[in-house]
């Protein structure tokens, strides 16, 4: 059993979850279990190239009003194996894959889950996929798998592959270093200002490794993730998989959400869940796309509400 401190508002209140490891053919599926570990729980999944951490300011409030939350490490991820060499990584489709497998290893049924930025696309997709195993799911930041035009997705591919056998040269002593300090820099850098200072460190929690060189630091994420232009949807397969969502679905959109490439799509997609779900709900809080992490006092009670309704 660990203990979490929460932070941004909540300082000084301590929380408990069991680590978790799931089997896989190439190794394990991490993950943080909040709550009732006899009691089968909401499967939480982090956005893409965070981890499970993102969800440590929000589980333990949902553990407070007996939500059992399981947050998995997709693989690549955290403290999940990697995929193994000469592999690359589909993201939306191999998200359904790995949910798929976790659902199955345990043997649930009627799962609810929350999904953040790449963790609600993946959801949705689950939801649609197998429409009568899902009871209800919550979005955050995000309708479906992004939509590009077959235009943009063919033109990304190639030099995407040919990225991917670079990486795919390097060997482990070329993977960079840094020292806490520096970790921190980047990661806060990387996300423009949806996670401020404070939600790096709480992602860092899995997203670091100690180096090889004393006293410094390597990410634990796959660099392989970088690569993320194979798996993306146009509009009309995104309108189709929302069509056959018949679940209750919670979509929670920052005010200060991502630059989309066609935000016109984000309502467009929902209305079509609208038409098949038993219900949808949409909230839009002020915050940014990681509002879970940097402000989970404000979603919480939107998503108890939700689960628990």
């Amino acid at each position: 059993m660990s203990k979490v401190t929460l932070q941004n508002g909540h300082e000084g209140a301590s929380n408990y979850f069991e680590e978790t490891k799931i089997p896989v053919p190439w190794g394990h599926i991490s993950g943080k279990w909040w709550g009732d570990r006899s009691r089968q729980p909401v499967i939480g999944i982090h956005g893409w190239q965070d981890n499970s951490s993102t969800f440590d300011n929000l589980a333990p409030l949902l553990a407070q009003k007996g939500v059992s939350f399981l947050c998995v490490d997709l693989p690549g991820h955290g403290f999940s194996s990697h995929l193994p060499p000469g592999v690359e990584y589909y993201l939306w489709w191999d998200g359904v894959h790995f949910l798929r497998r976790i659902v199955r290893h345990f043997g649930w049924k009627d799962v609810t889950l929350i999904g953040h930025s790449l963790g609600g696309g993946i959801s949705f997709l689950y939801a649609s996929i197998y429409p009568e195993e899902v009871s209800k799911y919550v979005s955050i930041d995000i309708a479906s798998p992004s939509v590009r035009s077959p235009q943009k997705q063919i033109a990304s591919i190639g030099p995407a592959i040919d990225r991917f056998f670079d990486y795919e040269a390097k060997t482990a002593d070329m993977t960079p270093y840094y020292t806490y300090e520096d970790m921190v820099d980047i990661m806060e850098e990387a996300h423009k200002g949806s996670v401020d200072r404070a939600g790096c460190e709480v992602l860092l929690r899995r997203g670091m490794k100690p180096a090889y060189k004393e006293g410094c630091f390597m990410f634990t994420r796959d660099p392989r993730l970088k690569l993320a232009a194979l798996g993306f949807f146009t509009l009309d397969q995104a309108m189709e998989f929302a069509s056959r969502i018949t679940c209750e679905v919670l979509n929670i959109k920052a005010d200060k959400t991502l630059r989309l490439d066609n935000p016109e799509y984000y309502d467009l997609i929902l209305d079509k869940i609208e038409e098949s779900a038993e219900k949808l709900e949409r909230h839009l809080v002020e915050g940014t796309h990681h509002v879970h992490l940097t402000d989970a006092a404000r979603v919480a009670p939107i998503i108890i509400n939700f689960l628990l309704g």
